[in-house]
């Protein structure tokens, strides 16, 4: 009897791309924190994810930071109410913005809030998915060959730019921008959950 080749398919839930992509931003968030000098190499701890080995901070305030603000996310991707997470690299003397990594998100076309109570899902292979994320950590790893020396003590915030409609926890506060004076831009590659797509960029001061 010959044979049958079974079809394997791919479903991503709204639910499940906000799980990837808040996921993607942890991961993304620690590299640019290790590679950028912002936290001593000795706080980091080795993590495989993506198929690579990465940098995790081991600082419990830290790691209690991202936890809170990537819950809220994942919440706001799923409602539809996000648009886009800014990494803010600064001088901790002078409070001078040094470099600004946008992370602009999109909800790919025919999803969003209303695909939960319509059960649609979107389909794409989560191994080409995860390629696409490695893709971009790797890039942010090589970005110390282009990017600015810091030679000064940096602090990172984080700015998340909602829809006007989201709830706002009691604890999160209005920001700044934090727009970058004479700054050159670099465009990283993007990745898409078939539900979610994420477009990077890092942008620097330049010194004229």
């Amino acid at each position: 009897m010959a044979g049958t080749k079974q079809e394997t398919k791919n479903s991503i839930t709204l639910k499940g791309s906000a799980q990837l992509v808040s996921e993607f931003f942890y991961f993304g968030i620690n590299s640019i924190l290790y590679q950028r000098g912002i936290y001593p190499p000795e706080s980091f701890t080795f993590q495989q994810q993506y198929g690579l080995t990465l940098l995790t901070t081991t600082d419990e305030g830290v790691k209690e930071y991202l936890n809170n603000v990537l819950a809220q996310i994942k919440d706001w991707l799923e409602q539809g109410n996000i648009q886009r997470l800014v990494l803010a690299v600064s001088n901790v003397d002078t409070q001078q913005v040094l470099e600004r990594w946008d992370f602009d998100i999109q909800h790919e076309p025919g999803f969003g809030p209303q695909s939960i109570k319509e059960a649609k899902v979107g389909s794409k292979d989560l191994k080409v998915i995860q390629k696409e994320m490695r893709d971009v950590i790797r890039q942010i790893t090589a970005s110390v060959t282009f990017l600015p020396l810091l030679d000064c003590v940096c602090s990172f915030d984080l700015l998340v730019y909602t829809h006007q409609n989201a709830e706002v926890p009691e604890k999160w506060a209005e920001s700044a921008p934090c727009f970058i004076t004479n700054s050159q831009e670099v465009r990283l590659k993007s990745f898409s959950t078939s539900v979610h797509k994420v477009e990077a960029c890092v942008s620097y001061k330049v010194d004229l």
